[in-house]
């Protein structure tokens, strides 16, 4: 009867134990930055934040539209008005209003690095530098990639397209597949892929970017004109 009962017991830990690691893996601890869970743009959204090493990101990406003086960003423009403008605008994923509330808005470059400010107050676009940083906090360029994706797929809305490989959002970070918009204003690879702005200039038509697919675990660093339309993330100063 004491076997049966230690037995018992013992059988019960185990489902305990079970029960606790499924719950971890559901919900992960929060890894918000100290004092700042939470900030908030002009246009009264609110972003969660994450701590990654030294850094203090959102969580999600801007979907802000007015500068932080509360003057409105250019919005609506046709596929030639956003090849050829030079002031900040931004497009919102075939122009679908899901989609803002799912990846938030796709701001092209002169949005980006405009005097008035897209990101919040104490907040800023990171450099190139400081994506570089994020990218050695979780490993290098070639891994850092499945640390940043969210592991949600298709259907589940916002998830990233099969095999989303590498995926793990060990981090927190949660990079979800916007897409982008292209410098011809062509929208483009929603659910394939997921890209970043730098505030930092390769050249005189470019600026550094990263970018995550859904095929691979690295981050990659390339450069983009000025006119495409991509997401941002901002971190704090």
């Amino acid at each position: 009867m004491k076997n049966l009962r230690k037995s018992v017991f013992l059988a019960y830990l185990v489902v305990l134990f079970q029960v606790s690691c499924k719950k971890d893996i559901m919900q992960p601890k929060s890894n918000s930055c100290p004092g700042i869970p939470t900030v908030t743009d002009v246009d009264n959204n609110t972003y969660k934040t994450v701590q990654i090493g030294t850094q203090c990101w959102t969580q999600s990406n801007l979907k802000v539209s007015k500068y932080r003086n509360g003057v409105n960003i250019p919005t609506g423009l046709s596929n030639s008005a956003w090849q050829n403008t030079t002031s900040g605008a931004y497009g919102i994923y075939n122009n679908d209003q899901v989609n803002d509330g799912l990846y938030g808005k796709l701001y092209n470059y002169y949005a980006v690095t405009d005097s008035r400010g897209l990101c919040p107050t104490g907040w800023h676009v990171p450099s190139d530098a400081e994506w570089t940083t994020l990218e050695n906090q979780l490993g290098g360029s070639n891994v850092a990639g499945g640390a940043l994706k969210s592991t949600a797929t298709q259907p589940t809305p916002g998830g990233w397209n099969s095999p989303n490989t590498g995926a793990t959002n060990s981090s927190g970070f949660t990079a979800m597949p916007g897409g982008l918009r292209r410098s011809s204003g062509v929208f483009n690879s929603m659910s394939g892929t997921g890209g970043w702005w730098s505030s930092s200039v390769l050249s005189g038509s470019d600026a550094w970017t990263r970018y995550l697919d859904l095929n691979y675990s690295n981050i990659t660093r390339t450069n983009s004109f000025r006119t495409t339309g991509l997401s941002v993330r901002c971190l704090k100063d």
